[in-house]
């Protein structure tokens, strides 16, 4: 196997870089570059160890630096790993990271440390991709969530499991090889008890990757109505800073302006629309048709209603025209009123009396947005959830196969079918922790990692 080499933090200038080299040869590829205060070589050094130097490159010095030795299988890849920490301007990191690879390394695809850790046995692949989604985190925690699962949670529940699937495949099929010594009388069952207590404990999982899912992604939410009623107050409530221009000429936004928020535990992905309604302006309708875009892709409408006047009927057309999309109505500006217009929605949408000039019932707001789209309430204990989709797929056909054994069983049908059934979903919940995963779906996830990780 080669030994590699990436720049591992970040592509600008700051206080350190570190390139890092990792495969069978690393220790002796950076010995010929680098050159110890103390003299001695790196391959004498004892692993977990520092070393203060410099790096040279056709006799030249490039950089003081100080190079971390860490010897297999003790390290990120289980290989032979040397960090090398040098100054952090981009310029000098690229020549430290050149002279290694012209000292025998290869340049690292992104996420092949991460895969190597996978394909040495030093990580299962749920662990692989937690360590991205500790990258990508948004918020507290979806990184809380990928740090569970960095620490084997998803790991652990699915082995679980499997091996317990496994178990009633190896009886049944030990049960038809030898019916003489083993026998079935019964054993459906308990396997039926058996497998309805697994796909409660899959469901449980499904029902939590909404969560996770809402973690890393942020919710699509678009802010609509007709001019006026305060939608880019709201952005701006939401941003906490002047995003949109506020006045009282209704037309004022002409465009979608989109702002990433965060509310509670959840991130929206904000967008601010043009106010609908008809009109003769160019551009203003141009604008019109945006929203109208936005609000057809939207996961989320808040959609602003004036609580001075209340619904018109240009707002129950466009309600009926959204009538499949999620929709949270707001009744702005109840500062300006002692009491705010009836409701006639009330049965058919979620409503919110809000100010979003004074901030009054914000809170609620928050709290009705949370209800509407987290399975359960998520709490700041240890707790972890499926949130890649490759993941989620993988989980539903294994329950989908679970739920095969008990039509199976229902319909008094053979075990040799049941064992079908077994082995399909444990091959499918193989695929969270990369136990039955093929080649090119390991290489197809490596490559969505950044470089040097």
């Amino acid at each position: 196997m080669s030994t590699i080499a990436a720049i591992s933090t970040g592509m600008t200038n700051s206080g350190i870089s570190i390139i890092r080299v990792s495969g069978p040869d690393a220790i002796a590829v950076t010995d010929k570059i680098f050159v110890a205060k103390s003299g001695r070589k790196l391959e004498s050094q004892k692993t977990h160890t520092i070393h203060y130097g410099a790096v040279y490159e056709n006799g030249q010095m490039i950089d003081e630096v100080l190079v971390s030795v860490m010897r297999a299988p003790h390290t990120y890849t289980a290989e032979d790993v040397t960090e090398i920490n040098c100054h952090g301007g981009m310029l000098v990191t690229k020549k430290v990271l050149r002279a290694v690879l012209n000292a025998g390394a290869v340049m690292a695809e992104p996420g092949e440390f991460t895969k190597r850790a996978f394909l040495n046995g030093r990580i299962d692949l749920s662990k692989a991709e937690a360590v991205m989604e500790v990258i990508r985190a948004k918020n507290d925690l979806a990184l809380k969530s990928s740090v569970s699962q960095l620490r084997g949670k998803i790991y652990k529940e699915i082995t679980e499991i499997r091996e317990i699937i496994l178990h009633h495949t190896a009886y049944i099929e030990a049960a038809l090889d030898d019916p003489e010594h083993i026998s079935l009388d019964g054993f459906t069952n308990e396997l039926k008890a058996s497998i309805i207590e697994l796909r409660l404990r899959l469901t449980a999982l499904s029902d939590a990757a909404n969560n996770g899912k809402i973690m890393r992604d942020g919710i699509r939410t678009v802010i609509l109505g007709k001019p006026n009623v305060g939608k880019s107050s709201l952005l701006n409530l939401f941003a906490g800073e002047e995003r949109a221009i506020v006045t009282d000429i209704a037309g004022t936004t002409r465009d979608t302006i989109e702002e990433n928020v965060r509310v509670r535990d959840i991130s929206l992905s904000l967008v601010d629309t043009a106010g609908i309604r008809k009109t003769g302006d160019i551009v203003e309708k141009i604008g019109v048709d945006r929203a109208m875009e936005e609000a057809e892709n939207a996961e989320l409408i808040l959609y602003l209603i004036d609580s001075v006047n209340g619904p018109n009927e240009e707002d129950y057309e466009l309600l009926r025209r959204l009538s499949d999309k999620k929709i949270l109505l707001l009744f702005n500006k109840i500062d300006l009123v002692k009491e705010p217009a009836k409701n006639p929605l009330s049965e058919q949408y979620p409503s919110v009396y809000i100010s979003a000039k004074t901030e009054e019932g914000v809170d609620e707001l928050y709290s009705v947005i949370e209800k509407m789209f987290l399975q359960k309430e998520i709490s700041d204990s240890d707790e972890f959830y499926i949130a890649g989709e490759r993941q989620m797929q993988a989980l539903n056909e294994g329950n989908r196969a679970l739920s095969q054994v008990l039509e199976s069983i229902e319909l008094g049908m053979s075990e040799d079918f049941m064992s079908i059934d077994l082995m399909q979903a444990y091959t499918s919940l193989g695929m969270i922790t990369g136990d039955s995963v093929e080649e090119d779906l390991i290489n197809t996830i490596f490559r969505e990692f950044c470089m040097g990780k």
